[in-house]
């Protein structure tokens, strides 16, 4: 049973390779980005290193190991550097638009909504959510942010992979909750105020 948990959790985030990272099926992958995000901001936060001139000092070293590997190489009749062909494939490109594609229309259909549609409902969902990351992002850098981002999507998967069922109850319990206080303020205030129609639009 716990088993059939892990494989609809795992799927429900892509079933992929990063599936399998996030849910620390690939060991290596996992402790790899936890260890590398760690570190990463670890220097940059507390040692004062600049991320951008780190990154760069790093492709830099990278580079002239590589070079003077390859050229040594070449005179030492000894193996090249196992570099893999870097080559992204033209249906990976295709896929990223699409996926790209469909949040874009998505984002376009919502602002749609709420800017000629006159969606209220729609409108307050949307302020109270960019303003809960906007609170949010006031406490922390951009880096910061996106380390606490790593560190939960190393361990909620997981945590809810394993406690799938209890989870699922307590979210549908405070489902139901929010959607009655949700239909309440809808009731008693939204529907209240007084909105435009298109054609009201089109007159004026």
């Amino acid at each position: 049973m716990g088993e059939s948990h892990r494989c609809s959790v795992h799927l429900s985030i892509g079933g992929g390779a990063v599936a399998d990272v996030l849910l620390w099926k690939n060991w290596f992958g996992s402790a790899a980005l936890l260890f590398g995000s760690t570190a990463l901001w670890l220097l940059t936060e507390r040692a004062g290193y600049n991320l951008l001139s780190f990154i760069s000092n790093a492709l830099l070293l990278l580079v002239v190991i590589l070079f003077f590997w390859a050229k040594s190489a070449l005179l030492l009749n000894r193996p090249l550097p196992p570099v893999p062909n870097l080559d992204i494939s033209e249906e990976s490109v295709v896929e990223a638009a699409d996926e790209m594609q469909v949040w874009v229309n998505r984002a376009l259909s919502i602002a749609h909504d709420i800017a000629i549609g006159g969606n209220l409902g729609l409108f307050v969902q949307v302020f109270l959510g960019l303003w809960m990351i906007s609170y949010i992002g006031g406490f922390f850098n951009f880096l910061t942010l996106a380390y606490i981002v790593v560190l939960l999507s190393l361990s909620l998967p997981v945590f809810y992979a394993k406690y799938q069922r209890q989870i699922d109850e307590k979210l549908i319990t405070a489902h139901k909750i929010i959607q009655t206080q949700y239909r309440k303020i809808d009731e008693q205030i939204l529907r209240k105020i007084p909105m435009l129609s298109n054609n009201d639009k089109k007159n004026q």
